[in-house]
C-alpha cells in the first residue's frame, strides 16, 4: 500500500468536513471519490462548493478552485461503504452518529480517522474499540492540538522526571462567549456539549503527558446556565447539552485531577493549568478562548541546587513541519494506513477521555461520586 493512491471517502458533510476535505487536498498520494450525508443533496453541494457548512456558517463553503467534480455522493452511509472499493473515511457526522459510522466502516476493512469527540457513552467508544481490534485497520481520532510543538515540549517536561511524582493536576479551559449551534446544542444529535466538543481536547493535553492512568472514580457536575438563557443565547429555545461541566477525578497512581470546561461564562478562563510534582511544578497559561494550544510561555518551578525557590520560563516552541496541525493530523493517520501503524492518536487512549466524560456526566446526573470501570478490549 506504500505506493498506492489511497481512495477517500467523507460520511458526514458539514462545518469540521470542510476542514478534512482541505486537508486531503493538501497531500499528493490521496484521491477523495465519494461522500455522505443524511441531507438530501448536502454532500453534493458541499463538493460543489455551493452551501455554508453547518455552525461553521457561510466561511466553510469550499471556493470555486477547492470545489471537486466526480465525487460520487450518497444520502446513506452505509450505501456508500458498500458500493465504493474506500481505503479510508473521515466521520466528520454529528456526535451521536459517530460509534455507528465508525463501527460500520471498521467492519468492512476500512481505516477510519474519527473526528473527536470519540462519541458519546463509554459503552459506544468500547464497541468502536473493539471493531478495530477484529477488523486489524487503523482508527485514529481527531487531537491535532497532540502536534503542537508546545503541546510536545508539556510531554517532554513531565517524561524528563523534572517534576518528580505528580500528584495534583488542575486543567480546563473555554470561552467567554463561544456556544456553537447546529447540531451541537441538541440532545439527540450533540449527546454531549462542552465536554465533548472542547473538554476532551483540555482532558487530553494532561493526561496524555502523564501517560493516560486509568480513571478510578469522579465527582462531576455540569450546568446550563448561559445556553438555556435568551439574554445570552439567541437559540436557548433548542438548547439541551451542558455549557459548562467540572470535576474531580481519581486516577490510577495516585494524581488527583481537577477539571473544568466552558462554551460560555463570565471570566475570561477557569484558570491556568499547572501540574503539581514532588520536585517541581509546570503552569501552563490559559487562552482567552481554548484553541488546542496555550495562552503564552510556560514556568517551571523547582528548588535550585541550593535548596532556594527557583523558576524558569519555557519559551514557546514554533511548529516546524510544513503546513497546519489539520495537514499533520491527515499525514500522520495517512502513513500510518500505508505503513501498516501504529495509530498516531491510540483508540485506548481516547477511550479512557471518553470514560471520564461519560462518567462527568453521570455523576452530575446522579448528584454523588460514581466509579469509572475500564473495560477490557
Amino acid at each position: 500500500m506504500a505506493n498506492k493512491k489511497l481512495k477517500i471517502g467523507i460520511i458526514g458533510t458539514g462545518g469540521i468536513a470542510r476542514a478534512h476535505l482541505k486537508a486531503y487536498l493538501n497531500q499528493p498520494d490521496v484521491e477523495v471519490v465519494a461522500g455522505a450525508d443524511i441531507v438530501p443533496g448536502k454532500a453534493e453541494a458541499f463538493f460543489a462548493g455551493t452551501v455554508g457548512a453547518g455552525a461553521w456558517g457561510a466561511e466553510s463553503a469550499l471556493s470555486k478552485e477547492e470545489a471537486l467534480e466526480g465525487v460520487r455522493c450518497y444520502d446513506d452511509h452505509v450505501a456508500m461503504l458498500e458500493a465504493e472499493q474506500l481505503d479510508v473515511v473521515s466521520v466528520c457526522t454529528y456526535n451521536t452518529a459517530h460509534a455507528e459510522c465508525t463501527i460500520n466502516a471498521l467492519n468492512r476493512g476500512i481505516n477510519v480517522l474519527l473526528e473527536k469527540p470519540m462519541c458519546v457513552t463509554t459503552e459506544e467508544a468500547v464497541a468502536i474499540c473493539r471493531a478495530e481490534k477484529s477488523s486489524k485497520k487503523i482508527l485514529s481520532v481527531g487531537f491535532q492540538p497532540r502536534f503542537d510543538a508546545n503541546m510536545q515540549m508539556i510531554k517532554r517536561i513531565v517524561e524528563s522526571g523534572a517534576l518528580g511524582k505528580g500528584y495534583y493536576i488542575q486543567t480546563g479551559g473555554g470561552r467567554r462567549r463561544g456556544i456553537p449551534g447546529s447540531t451541537f446544542i441538541e440532545k439527540d444529535t450533540g449527546g454531549i456539549g462542552a465536554l465533548g466538543d472542547i473538554g476532551c481536547y483540555s482532558l487530553d493535553m494532561v493526561l496524555n503527558a502523564i501517560g493516560y492512568p486509568k480513571p478510578l472514580t469522579v465527582t462531576g457536575y455540569t450546568s446550563d446556565f448561559f445556553g438555556k438563557d435568551p439574554k445570552y443565547y439567541k437559540e436557548s429555545a433548542r438548547f439541551e447539552v451542558d455549557d459548562f461541566g467540572a470535576a474531580f477525578v481519581r486516577l490510577e497512581g495516585g494524581t488527583i485531577l481537577d477539571f473544568r470546561i466552558s462554551w460560555a461564562m463570565h471570566p475570561n478562563s477557569p484558570g491556568d493549568t499547572i501540574l503539581f510534582g514532588t520536585d517541581g511544578a509546570l503552569r501552563i497559561p490559559a487562552t482567552d478562548c481554548w484553541n488546542g494550544s496555550v495562552g503564552g510561555p510556560m514556568r517551571l518551578y523547582f528548588d535550585n541546587k541550593l535548596g532556594k525557590k527557583s523558576s524558569k520560563m519555557v519559551p514557546l516552541r514554533t511548529n516546524l513541519f510544513k503546513g497546519s496541525l489539520w495537514n499533520q493530523k491527515i499525514r500522520s493517520f495517512l502513513n500510518a494506513v500505508k505503513n501498516g501503524g501504529p495509530s498516531p492518536i491510540p483508540s485506548w487512549q481516547i477511550l479512557i477521555n471518553q470514560a471520564i466524560i461519560d462518567g462527568i456526566n453521570r455523576s452530575a446526573a446522579l448528584g454523588r461520586e460514581v466509579a469509572i470501570e475500564m473495560p477490557e478490549i
